[in-house]
């Protein structure tokens, strides 16, 4: 696997190994042996949970807080998505920027969240199917949420107002106090 470095230092985009032929490709998602090498003070993950979602859905800004608090090995397994990260950490240089990066079935990229940071994505193709990693169980009373649309964090997800689909949770989120 390749290791790309993004604008927040623990953040980072995995580029797994990808063997392609006549038949398709083969693509080694996740390898804890190199996984552990490349990040020996970050633990395994513990679940692995995995979504479908039609164009136009846009899911989050969430975070798990406290102790509930989760990294995450993001991946599109099939279709496009332009997924996002707020690094959350008041005591963080960058607090409050984001980073976006386009996770596709084709370009096999995957983003590692850090624990922190909120996450979210917006579906750009006809369907995706998104496969998380998470290195804690979910917890929903301790769950936090950003609204996708905060004019202070000016996020551009790269699709037309209109067309945004959100989850009641999700329509009910709150925007920054600054």
């Amino acid at each position: 696997m390749q290791i790309i470095d993004t604008p927040f230092i623990d953040c980072k985009i995995i580029e797994p190994s990808v063997f392609p032929d006549a038949r398709g490709k083969f693509v080694v998602a996740f390898d804890s042996t190199a996984f552990k090498k490349a990040f020996p003070e970050k633990p395994l993950f513990l679940s692995i949970n995995e979504s479908t979602s039609s164009y136009g859905v846009l899911r989050g800004l969430h975070a798990q807080k406290g102790e509930a608090a989760q990294a995450k090995l993001v991946r599109c397994i099939s279709g496009c998505i332009l997924d996002v990260v707020v690094d959350y950490r008041p005591e963080s240089s960058t607090y409050l920027q984001h980073f976006k990066v386009e996770l596709s079935g084709d370009n096999n990229k995957q983003l590692l969240v850090p624990r922190g940071f909120l996450h979210g994505f917006s579906v750009l193709s006809e369907t995706a199917i998104v496969n998380y990693q998470i290195d804690n169980t979910y917890q929903p009373d301790m769950e936090i949420g950003i609204r996708y649309d905060d004019p202070s964090l000016n996020i551009d997800w790269q699709l037309p107002k209109e067309d945004i689909i959100l989850s009641e949770k999700d329509e009910k989120l709150g925007y920054l106090k600054l």
